[in-house]
């Protein structure tokens, strides 16, 4: 276990060493939500100016609405260079001297899986600094805000876990994110992250309430607008779980029978 621990550690700090190097990508990470936030947020604004749209939204602007899907947004396509790295390291050979070393098979996609976790925290965190300037209210304060921070690292973690999986699989970069995009853009925008539910056409909405980014999104939005409503965070929080650990294994399996 020990061993794990530190071979986890080595992976994950030398990713993040990696990612620190990365000026542009830090910047992008930083200016893509305040784009989202600036534009599109005070675009569909008006949306919520009459008593039926503020309703549909929950009764919170639109905003507000979006927020928690911009989080959600960026850790769904932030968790996505957790599988273009091992296609990287794959391209360049630093793959085969990890695996030539005797380190733990497991602790590869679990490094490169938790550096990507800290990222989304990361990202969540400016994303949240940027909506407060944009007035945006939490409704369930600084507990609320560590919470949603955490989430969002854990949906982190299950989609880099998710393009890992795919990554070991797959060996050029061009295929990679071909797969990816065709799988997250669909994914994102048939879901309740941008718009509610209740406003979908029928085969939206049906789709919508199978999407795993609904189930996603609702704690997040819970502690954004309406505030400490145990059912839908426990039950929120359960599933972003298994979801975390079920890509997990999924990602340490399909890795393994890559190298094997």
């Amino acid at each position: 276990m020990r061993t794990l621990m530190y071979d986890t550690y080595s992976v994950m700090w030398r990713e993040l060493k990696h990612w620190m190097d990365q000026k542009v990508r830090i910047l992008v990470s930083i200016f893509q939500p305040l784009v989202w936030l600036a534009l599109m947020g005070n675009v569909m604004s008006k949306l919520t100016d009459n008593p039926f749209g503020r309703q549909a939204f929950g009764g919170a602007s639109y905003l507000s609405f979006m927020t928690p899907g911009i989080i959600v947004m960026t850790s769904l396509f932030g968790g996505i260079f957790g599988g273009i790295s091992v296609v990287w390291d794959r391209r360049w050979g630093y793959l085969n001297k990890m695996l030539a070393a005797p380190i733990s098979r497991t602790a590869i996609p679990l490094g490169k899986m938790l550096a990507t976790a800290i990222q989304g925290a990361f990202q969540a965190l400016i994303i949240i600094i940027i909506a407060s300037l944009f007035g945006v209210e939490f409704a369930t304060g600084i507990p609320g805000i560590i919470i949603i921070i955490l989430l969002a690292a854990c949906f982190n973690f299950t989609m880099a876990g998710f393009s890992i999986a795919i990554a070991s699989r797959i060996k050029t970069m061009e295929v990679l994110t071909a797969v990816i995009n065709f799988l997250t853009m669909p994914l994102m925008f048939s879901s309740s992250a941008m718009f509610p539910i209740n406003v979908m056409p029928d085969w939206l909405a049906t789709i919508a309430r199978w999407n795993p980014i609904t189930y996603v999104v609702n704690p997040l939005r819970t502690l954004v607008i309406s505030g400490w409503e145990t059912g839908d965070l426990i039950k929120g929080f359960l599933y972003i779980l298994f979801l975390a650990m079920l890509m997990l294994f999924i990602a340490r399996h399909e890795f393994k029978r890559s190298i094997a």
